[in-house]
């Protein structure tokens, strides 16, 4: 039995299936991106972590024709740290931290809910390309998009879509096929996303997470990013 199926709760799949063949269409290139190297530089500037965060969010996944949801809250903190709580029915789902590129969650903690580390950052907002990444390329993109294209060590690929600097897609490829992708939508009045969904084409998951609030704070305890060292 797979870890999350202990929480969650039978829906019809073909109201999964439905949802997940929703979504909006992959932009065309339309050329090559000048100077993506200096590029990636502004856009990592751009997203950098500013100050301690905490944002508070309404949270539901979707896996394989069952669903599940409550409310959770982020913690974030510079140069690179976030903890991430869910919660349904005031009991804890999932607790994880990332430091860096290092995931870190509690022994037995489901590991098959939240985004792989190299789409982790991308939930909030923020561009990271993992460490063991090359710069391939970018792309100019219909409707004045950019794409980075990043080539990971396991011969993997790793695209961000940006508009100015403000991230909106991460995806992951296999031989040029996209297996997983964070979308995000936002507004005007903050650097964080409004809503980042999070969607496994092979295994039928999906993770959205809806914003409710976000608040500057003191800096965090250092012991809650310790998770399971």
């Amino acid at each position: 039995m797979r870890k999350t199926e202990t929480v969650l709760r039978f829906i019809a799949p073909a109201a999964l299936l439905a949802t997940m063949a929703c979504g909006a269409a992959r932009p065309a290139a339309i050329g090559p991106l000048p100077a993506p190297a200096s590029r990636a530089e502004a856009i990592l500037g751009g997203t950098r972590l500013e100050g301690p965060t905490r944002i508070d969010f309404e949270w539901e996944l979707n896996e394989q024709g069952s669903r599940v949801g409550g409310q959770g809250v982020a913690r974030i903190e510079p140069p690179y740290h976030v903890r991430l709580d869910l919660f349904h029915n005031l009991e804890t789902v999932i607790a994880a931290a990332l430091v860096d590129d290092d995931l870190r969650l509690p022994p037995g903690a489901p590991d098959d809910v939240l985004p792989p580390v190299e789409l982790m950052w991308a939930t909030i907002g923020v561009f990271r390309p993992i460490g063991g990444t090359e710069l391939v390329g970018g792309d100019r993109l219909e409707a004045e998009g950019e794409r980075l294209r990043y080539r990971m060590s396991t011969g993997d690929e790793l695209h961000f879509q940006v508009t100015g600097e403000r991230l909106e897609r991460a995806e992951r490829l296999e031989s040029e096929t996209v297996v997983e992708w964070v979308r995000l939508e936002g507004d005007s009045g903050s650097r964080y996303p409004v809503e980042a969904t999070y969607r496994n084409l092979v295994d039928f998951r999906e993770l959205t997470i809806r914003r409710t609030g976000v608040s500057s704070a003191e800096s965090f305890d250092p012991e809650i990013w310790e998770l399971g060292r």
